[in-house]
């Protein structure tokens, strides 16, 4: 994923929801006993092309659920969407996770398992087929979706970006 390539959102005017994707409770032994935490990974998104993830640690769960909204509140992007689906397929890869999304026609839903859903339904994608490879690790997986979902590129930025018209990107 490029630097350039990532397209950073402001907060202040957005209303967000959160999705909770994956909660996990982190046992410390010490010597007086066991301390008990519980990390959070949680995907904030306007359901219409703004999406963003956060990991929140705590002593209790709903403060790393709040810390987790706060954390992805920090860290959105902007998504091209195309007639509710993605503008063409992309693959990418974070860690040991391998996702591959690709557009699908009206109709289709989102066909994506559990962290990979969360994320897409946050960004607002109604339909799409995605596939995860590799590592089911939550926290791998919305990083890979969301590295893939950061390196679509719709038509207008192709455009701009070889500094050619928009029609001379369809015609070659």
């Amino acid at each position: 994923m490029s630097a350039n390539n990532i397209k950073k959102v402001r907060t202040s005017d957005i209303e967000l929801k959160d999705r909770l994707v994956s909660i996990q409770r982190v046992t410390k032994v010490t010597k007086g006993g066991r301390t008990f935490t519980f990390s959070a990974i949680v995907v904030v998104g306007n359901e219409n092309g703004i999406v963003g993830y956060g990991l929140g640690k705590a002593s209790e769960v709903t403060a790393a659920i709040a810390k987790g909204v706060e954390d992805a509140k920090k860290n959105l992007i902007k998504v091209p969407i195309l007639k509710g689906t993605i503008p063409h397929e992309q693959v990418a890869k974070f860690s040991g996770s391998r996702v591959l999304l690709r557009p699908a026609s009206p109709g289709t839903g989102v066909i994506a398992g559990g962290a990979m859903r969360a994320v897409l339904e946050s960004v607002g994608v109604k339909n799409v087929l995605a596939k995860s490879k590799g590592s089911s690790n939550p926290h791998n997986l919305v990083k890979a979706t969301v590295t893939a979902l950061a390196e679509l590129r719709d038509a207008v930025t192709i455009a701009e970006t070889r500094g050619i018209s928009l029609t001379k990107v369809f015609n070659g």
